[in-house]
C-alpha cells in the first residue's frame, strides 16, 4: 500500500444542484485535488443515490490509470445470496469503468453483517476476484463496538481496514484500541470521519480558546487532521470535501502536515475537557435502565443529546433525531411510567430529562450547509 496520498478524497459529499451532483463543479474539485497530489478517491454503491461511482470513474479516466487509486465498497445489506457478491461487484466495475478496483471494502461491517457475510462466503468470493486481478487490496469498513472489530480483523488476512477515528472518538466504535490492534497486526488503517461529520469544524471559540491562543490563524479542521498525522499506522485520511475552498485548504495543509507538538497536545486536552463539560446528561451508557417497557432506547437518546450539547452540530442532530430507523425508540415515546428510575446508578431523573431532550431536539432548526 505504498504510494497512496495521506489525504484521500471522499466522494460522498460532492456539491449538488437540483438534488444531483453538480458535475461541472465537482469535476473541477477532483481535478484540483489530483493536481494537488491527492491520488486516493473513495466512492461507494450508495453515494449520491448510486451516481458517485460512474461520475468519479469518468473524471479519473482523464488521467493515467497507474497514477491514482479508487476505493469502492460491497454494500453488504444488498447481499442476499452468495451470487450477489460477484454480480454487484461486476456492476460496480462497469459503473467505474476503471478495469479493476484498487481498494475494495466490505462496507460498514458490524457483528451481525459480518456473520451474514461469513455465512454467504463473501470474503472468499472477493478473494477470488482479487486473484483474478479485479481487486488489488481487500479490506473492510467498520461501524460497531471494539469487541466486534477484534473479531472481524482477526478473522481474515485483511490488506487494510477503515475506521471512524478522531480526537473525540477514541472510545467510540473501534476507537484507539482498534487502531492500536490494527497497527500491532500490521494492517494499514484508512480513516473516515476525521472531523466527526463536521462537528469538529464549527466549535465555539469558548471551547477552542486554548488552541486559538497558540495559533489564531489555524483552522479547526487542521487541528483534527494534525492530531491524526501523528499515527504511523494511518495510511490515508478521507475528507468528504464539498467545496473548492475545502479542497484548497486541505491540499495546503497536507502539503507539509506536521503532527501536534507537546504544547499543542496539552491545549487539545483542555479543548476536549471543555467539550465534555457541555454534556446534557451524566448517563454512562450502562443500560441498567433497559429494557424500557415502551421501547425507548434510553442510553442512545442520552448519547445523542450529549453530542448535541458538546458540538451543536444542527445538521447531524436533526438527522439522528428524525432518522426513521430510530423513530420507535425516541425520547418522545416515553410515557413517564418511571420503571427505569430506580435502576439508574447515577440517579438520573430519566423521564424528566427525556422530556427536556424531546423539547430541545424538536426545536433544532435546519441549518443550510451543515453536513449530515
Amino acid at each position: 500500500m505504498t504510494g497512496i496520498s495521506l489525504l484521500g478524497f471522499g466522494c460522498m459529499r460532492f456539491p449538488l444542484v437540483a438534488g444531483k451532483i453538480d458535475e461541472k463543479e465537482a469535476e473541477k474539485m477532483l481535478d484540483a485535488a489530483y493536481a494537488g497530489g491527492v491520488n486516493y478517491f473513495d466512492t461507494a454503491w450508495i453515494y449520491h443515490d448510486g451516481k458517485s461511482e460512474a461520475f468519479t470513474g469518468r473524471v479519473l479516466s482523464k488521467y493515467p490509470r497507474d497514477s491514482w487509486y479508487v476505493a469502492d465498497k460491497l454494500p453488504c445489506w444488498q447481499v442476499k445470496k452468495s451470487e450477489d457478491v460477484r454480480e454487484i461487484f461486476e456492476e460496480q466495475l462497469k459503473r467505474l469503468g476503471t478495469g479493476y478496483i484498487d481498494f475494495y471494502l466490505l462496507h460498514a461491517l458490524n457483528r451481525g453483517s459480518w456473520a451474514k457475510m461469513e455465512e454467504l462466503g463473501a470474503w472468499d468470493i472477493c478473494r477470488q476476484l482479487q486473484e483474478e486481478g479485479k481487486i488489488r487490496y481487500l479490506g473492510f469498513s467498520f461501524h460497531d463496538e471494539y469487541e466486534a472489530f477484534d473479531t472481524i480483523i482477526r478473522a481474515k488476512p485483511w490488506d487494510f481496514c477503515q475506521i471512524q477515528y478522531n480526537y473525540m472518538d477514541v472510545e467510540e466504535q473501534a476507537g484507539r484500541k482498534g487502531y492500536e490492534l490494527a497497527e500491532s497486526l500490521g494492517i494499514p488503517v484508512i480513516i473516515m470521519e476525521p472531523v466527526k461529520g463536521g462537528s469538529l469544524a464549527g466549535l465555539p471559540s469558548s471551547v477552542m480558546a486554548p488552541l486559538e491562543e497558540l495559533d489564531p490563524s489555524a483552522t479547526q479542521v487542521s487541528w483534527a487532521f494534525r492530531w491524526l498525522a501523528a499515527h504511523e499506522g494511518i495510511k490515508c485520511i478521507l475528507s468528504g470535501m464539498s467545496t473548492m475552498e475545502q479542497v484548497r485548504q486541505n491540499i495546503e495543509l497536507f502539503s507539509d502536515i506536521q503532527p501536534l507538538s507537546a504544547q499543542e497536545l496539552g491545549a487539545l486536552d483542555e479543548v476536549i475537557k471543555r467539550l465534555e463539560s457541555r454534556v446534557k446528561s451524566p448517563c454512562t451508557g450502562c443500560s441498567y435502565c433497559m429494557p424500557c417497557p415502551h421501547g425507548v432506547d434510553i442510553p442512545r437518546n442520552f448519547k445523542q443529546w450529549n453530542y448535541w450539547g458538546m458540538f451543536e452540530n444542527a445538521g447531524d442532530a436533526r438527522w439522528q433525531w428524525h432518522n426513521a430507523e430510530f423513530a420507535s425508540a425516541r425520547a418522545d415515546k416515553c410515557t413517564s411510567c418511571g420503571a427505569c428510575v430506580s435502576h439508574c446508578p447515577q440517579h438520573i431523573p430519566i423521564p424528566q430529562d427525556l422530556e427536556r431532550m424531546t423539547a430541545e431536539m424538536n426545536a433544532i432548526k435546519r441549518v443550510s450547509g451543515k453536513k449530515k
